[in-house]
């Protein structure tokens, strides 16, 4: 190994529920040390996180309506896209995205990338 090579702690993960506890077009908050994450499930059964605040005021994306793979904050109408956490149409902004996957119909999120 590379003494000058940036040595990167492995991925800490942690199992925050079955697939089914999140509603279908819905979210779960999760609570962690680093905040709270909105764990969301798109018609087509795909899970996404991010963490729960609207770039724009700091809403609770977990509360918007969820639509294809994006969500839409429940205080000023933001369109927030569930893979890239970007704001969408003419707003700006993003909110942190967590990465998220699904193991035995459990979902489990890399706690490594929470700040």
């Amino acid at each position: 190994m590379n003494a000058h090579a940036l040595v990167r702690p492995a991925a800490v993960w942690r199992d925050v529920g079955a697939v089914t506890d999140v509603p279908l077009r819905g979210a779960r908050v999760v609570k962690t040390p680093a905040g709270c994450v909105a764990v969301f499930r798109t018609s087509e059964d795909t899970i996404f996180a991010l963490h729960d605040r609207c770039p724009h005021k700091g809403g609770p994306l977990s509360q918007g309506i969820v639509h294809g793979t994006s969500v839409t904050c429940p205080l000023h109408n933001w369109v927030i896209n569930l893979g890239t956490g970007k704001a969408e149409g003419a707003d700006e902004g993003s909110v942190p995205t967590v990465a998220a996957e699904v193991r035995d119909g459990r979902i489990w999120l890399s706690l490594s990338e929470l700040r």
